[in-house]
């Protein structure tokens, strides 16, 4: 891959920071997987999400299939931080950023395993459990479906995970080979 080719393209998009990191410097752990289970409401309910997305550590074995990452933040603000729906309502902006150097990536030849934010919402009810997923190659699973811990990766690059006020930040990995 070009990486100077990809990187001119991440500064056409309105992405507030990248960062290239090795799969293997990601941690992977139960705990972030509780969480879904205690806390997410589409626990149990997509493709996108546990447990149709396989135990922590298929997903860490899956992961680490693709030896190179990158990470991928924006931004959006919202008049009140504490409204669900409106914060939700920004993440299509987020995946759209993401499906485009996606497909940037794979125009330069590269393999690549998408994570990205909260359950698919591609349909507008799930398949899961009875039926295989409908989009399979527009599908990109949550990244803490995965039991990845991202804040840990995100602040090692000197992201915050909330920057305060008003602004929802939205994270995707891209890993690749």
């Amino acid at each position: 891959m070009d990486r100077e080719k990809l990187e001119e393209r991440l500064r056409e998009l309105p992405i507030v920071q990248y960062e290239f990191f090795e799969t293997r410097d990601l941690t992977f752990t139960q705990r972030v997987r509780e969480v879904c289970r205690l806390e997410c409401p589409m626990y149990g309910k997509s493709w996108a999400c546990p447990p149709a997305v396989g135990t922590v550590e298929e997903c860490r074995e899956r992961c680490l299939e693709y030896p190179q990452g990158l990470l991928i933040v924006t931004m959006a603000e919202v008049p009140d931080i504490a409204d669900l729906e409106a914060t939700l309502a920004t993440r299509g902006s987020h995946e759209e950023v993401t499906r485009q150097v996606h497909a940037a990536m794979r125009e330069q030849g590269s393999e690549v395993y998408v994570l990205s934010t909260e359950a698919c919402a591609i349909c507008p009810e799930c398949a899961y459990p009875g039926g295989p997923c409908r989009h399979p190659e527009l599908m990109y699973p949550c990244v803490e479906s995965h039991g990845i811990l991202v804040t840990e990766l995100a602040e090692g690059f000197g992201i915050g995970f909330q920057a305060g006020g008003n602004i929802v930040t939205w994270f995707s990995l891209l890993l690749y080979r």
